[in-house]
């Protein structure tokens, strides 16, 4: 989430990504805002990538068309040869749904059917009668994974029933917290009759580097400002991410509660961010 973001740089963090020690590179999604577009530059990931998982994280999936969206979604899996995850959520943002046209209302229950849709498509059933299947057929046999950005004990009973796994955030990147909304959902998957288990995964912003401490709350105050100065502030003040052993710490402490996978959420374009990471990462697993 970032502006000014060129070819070189994207290109750079994507294939440096790949060489290093992480398992999925990840892109959120803002439309009133100056970062990329989502579906394009995952498409642009896919092809320049080899190894990484690629993955949405996440789609605000009621701001469009779910056809569209299936489409979209199983043209990067063949791009990325079967790579591709998507995570899907509804936003708070009735901004980005303005600014598109869409309604904000009913967010919930739109999402149910629209992942409903997706799998329709995925399958390669016809959406209507009069309408020829829309293709291509993605890569994975029973279509990407589908993730769900729930929060909340009514949210997280209602995607158990169509999601494949969790992909949660955390603004203070607080391990305890995040096991809980681990925990929560998988209460709700097992009470929702679902076998086997979900896959796990919860993100947070980082910055590092010598003004690290500086970078992170001031990005995350200019992306929150939509909700107002004081929350933005309030909110930027809880970001913790900002050294080697914060994040050391942080992962060590999140792979004991269980989760499968952590995100971290870059807030610089400086490439030696990504290196530094990856420093840690692998130091650690």
């Amino acid at each position: 989430m970032v502006a000014g973001l060129d070819r070189s740089t994207l290109l750079a963090w994507m294939r440096g990504v790949d060489a290093g020690p992480f398992s999925t590179l990840g892109l959120g999604e803002r439309i009133a805002y100056p970062n990329q577009e989502l579906m394009t530059t995952l498409a642009a990931a896919a092809a320049v990538t080899e190894r990484v998982g690629v993955m949405a994280t996440v789609s605000v999936l009621p701001m469009h068309s779910a056809v569209l969206v299936a489409k979209q979604s199983a043209t990067i899996d063949v791009l990325s040869h079967g790579r591709f995850t998507l995570g899907v959520g509804v936003g708070g943002r009735d901004e980005d749904y303005r600014a598109l046209g869409a309604p904000f209302a009913r967010r919930l229950p739109r999402l149910d059917e629209q992942v409903a849709t997706l799998r329709s498509v995925w399958r390669g059933e016809a959406i209507a009668d009069d309408v020829h299947p829309v293709g291509p057929l993605p890569v994975q046999p029973l279509g990407p994974r589908v993730l769900a950005s729930s929060m909340g004990p009514k949210s997280i009973a209602r995607s158990v029933r169509w999601s494949d796994g969790l992909a949660g955030f955390d603004m203070s990147a607080d391990p305890a917290a995040i096991g809980a909304n681990a925990t929560a959902y998988t209460e709700a998957w097992a009470a929702a009759g679902r076998g086997g288990r979900p896959f796990l995964q919860s993100s947070a912003w980082f910055a590092l580097g010598s003004d690290a401490a500086e970078t992170l709350p001031d990005s995350a105050c200019r992306y929150l400002r939509i909700f107002g100065d004081d929350i933005a502030r309030m909110l930027a003040g809880m970001q913790r991410l900002t050294s080697p052993e914060a994040i050391g710490d942080t992962l060590r402490a999140i792979a004991d509660q269980g989760i499968d996978e952590f995100v971290l959420a870059a807030t610089s374009a400086d490439i030696d961010d990504l290196h530094r990471a990856a420093d840690i990462v692998s130091s650690l697993f």
